[in-house]
């Protein structure tokens, strides 16, 4: 499977159980799940008697991958066809929207959206236009 490989089943059903988990964190703990906030309250901020739901949740975000490979037999094969530069460059830029737009795209495009909310309606909107703008370079310009 490359990274562009049209798969509506496998997607539509990655996105449900993302949208099962943003709406049982909700539910349970009244928090909404955005990775990078998740991820900067457990590591850096660490907020007082907050962080055991965040480490379960980025352990389940670890550990989902050896469940898949327990039970399939196999990882997918995930083609990268960008240099090891373009990844470091796309993930300080990815770094500097996330700061910028007050979140990512699972803060933002699932629950922010979900909730209304004309900031992630924005974010939302802005890094769709970034990745578009970045796919189009990567794939005409640099030739990636």
């Amino acid at each position: 499977m490359t990274e562009t490989a049209f798969t509506p089943l496998v997607s539509a059903a990655g996105g449900a159980l993302i949208g099962l988990a943003a709406v049982a964190l909700l539910a349970l703990f009244g928090r909404i799940m955005g990775a990078t906030g998740i991820l900067a309250g457990a590591v850096i901020e660490r907020p007082k008697g907050d962080t055991s739901w965040r480490w379960a949740l980025l352990a389940g975000m670890v550990t989902a991958p050896l469940l898949y490979l327990i039970t399939t037999g196999g990882l997918p094969v995930v083609t990268v066809t960008a240099s090891t530069p373009m990844l470091v460059i796309g993930g300080l830029l990815v770094g500097l929207g996330v700061t910028f737009g007050g979140g990512c795209t699972s803060g933002h495009g699932i629950c922010g959206m979900a909730r209304l909310s004309p900031r992630s309606l924005v974010a939302t909107v802005s890094f769709m236009i970034a990745t578009l703008i970045t796919v189009y370079l990567v794939r005409h310009v640099f030739g990636g």
